[in-house]
C-alpha cells in the first residue's frame, strides 16, 4: 500500500460587503473614537448594535452614543493566540456591557495574567493608533478603575461615513486525501487515471472517495479510465482568480472520462471558449513534470451522442 499524503493547505479570500445605515454609523463612529448603539421600542440599548430587534423583529434605527468604558460579564483566557487575533501576547477574550448598553460586546481584554481577569472587572477601551472605520479600531479593551467619561454627545450621523468592509477569511490548515484518492495521485504521477469500482452497483467513480456514494459500500477494486472523455456541462469563467496565470475568459468543464460513472472538472483549452459545447470529445495535455494533466483539449472525435452521457450530467 502506498504512502498515505498529506499537505498544509491554505483557504483564504476577501470578503466584500456593503453596510447599512445601522453598521455604517457604528463602524463610522469607531473611526471617531465614539460607540454607538441601537435603541429598541421598549428603551434596550444594544451594543453591537443590530439593524432588526432580535425579539420583535421591528427595523431599528434610533442610534445613541454609549460610554467607552463598562464590565466584562463573563471571560476566557487565551493561552495561545493565532495569527489575526488583537494581539500576539496571551489575553483575555471577554464579553464588555459598556456602561448605557443592555448587550455585551465580545473583545480582548490585554491583562498580565488569568489571574488578573475576573467577571464584574471594570474595563475601558484601548483605541487603535490608526482607525479606518471596523472593530479593530478597538485595539482591546484595558483594566480601568476610574470614573465613567463624559459622552461627546454625537448623534450618529457622520459626513464620510464608511459604506462597506472587506473582511479578509482565511483558514490554514493540514488535509490528508486518504487512501483512496492517494492511488489515484499515484497514478496521476505516471499519466494514468485510476477510479474504483463499487462491488454492488458496479460504478466505477473518478476521483475515488474510499466508498460508494450510492450504495455506502468501501471501494477497492481499482479501475483504469480515459484517458479521454466527453464535456457533459461547463461554464465561462470572466473573473480572473489571484494568483491563477490564466487568461479570462475560459472554460472549465465536468468531463465523463471513457469508463467512469462520474463526470470530474477540469479546464477546457486549445478552442475558442465560444466553441466548447456538451458532448465535446477531450483527452487530457499535460505539462513537462507535471502531476496532473494541465487541460483537456479536442480530440476531432465527432461530439459524443447525449443518451451516452445524459446520466452523467
Amino acid at each position: 500500500m502506498p504512502e498515505v499524503l498529506k499537505a498544509p493547505l491554505v483557504v483564504e479570500f476577501p470578503f466584500t460587503r456593503s453596510l447599512g445605515p445601522v453598521q455604517s454609523a457604528f463602524l463610522t463612529g469607531l473611526r471617531e473614537r465614539v460607540v454607538l448603539g441601537v435603541r429598541t421600542r421598549d428603551g434596550r440599548t444594544l451594543v453591537p448594535p443590530v439593524e432588526y430587534d432580535p425579539v420583535t423583529a421591528e427595523e431599528l434605527g434610533d442610534l445613541v452614543e454609549v460610554a467607552p468604558t463598562g464590565t466584562v460579564t463573563t471571560w476566557a483566557w487565551n493561552h495561545d493566540p493565532r495569527r489575526g487575533q488583537p494581539l500576539d501576547t496571551p489575553f483575555a477574550w471577554v464579553l464588555v456591557r459598556l456602561d448605557g448598553a443592555d448587550t455585551a460586546l465580545l473583545h480582548a481584554l490585554d491583562a498580565p495574567g488569568p489571574d488578573a481577569v475576573r467577571t464584574g472587572m471594570r474595563v475601558r477601551v484601548r483605541w487603535a493608533a490608526e482607525r479606518t472605520g471596523a472593530i479593530t479600531d478597538i485595539a482591546c479593551f484595558e483594566p480601568y478603575t476610574g470614573a465613567t467619561p463624559p459622552l461627546t454627545g454625537h448623534d450618529g450621523h457622520f459626513d464620510d461615513a464608511v459604506t462597506g468592509i472587506v473582511a479578509h477569511a482565511r483558514l490554514d490548515y493540514t488535509y490528508s486525501p486518504g487512501r483512496a484518492q492517494t492511488a489515484y495521485i499515484d497514478a496521476l504521477r505516471g499519466r494514468r487515471t485510476v477510479g474504483e469500482r463499487c462491488p454492488a452497483c458496479r460504478k466505477v467513480y473518478v476521483p475515488p472517495r474510499g466508498a460508494c456514494p450510492t450504495c455506502g459500500l468501501a471501494t477497492s477494486e481499482q479501475v483504469e479510465v480515459g484517458p479521454r472523455g466527453t464535456v457533459t456541462t461547463f461554464c465561462i469563467v470572466n473573473i480572473k482568480a489571484k494568483n491563477l496565470d490564466i487568461e479570462v475568459p475560459y472554460v472549465y468543464a465536468h468531463i465523463a472520462l471513457d469508463g467512469a460513472d462520474l463526470a470530474l472538472h477540469a479546464r477546457i483549452g486549445g478552442i475558442p471558449y465560444d466553441q466548447v459545447r456538451m458532448g465535446l470529445r477531450v483527452e487530457p495535455v499535460w505539462a513537462e513534470g507535471a502531476r496532473h494533466p494541465d487541460h483537456y483539449r479536442p480530440t476531432g472525435e465527432p461530439d459524443a451522442d447525449y443518451d451516452t452521457y445524459r446520466e452523467l450530467l
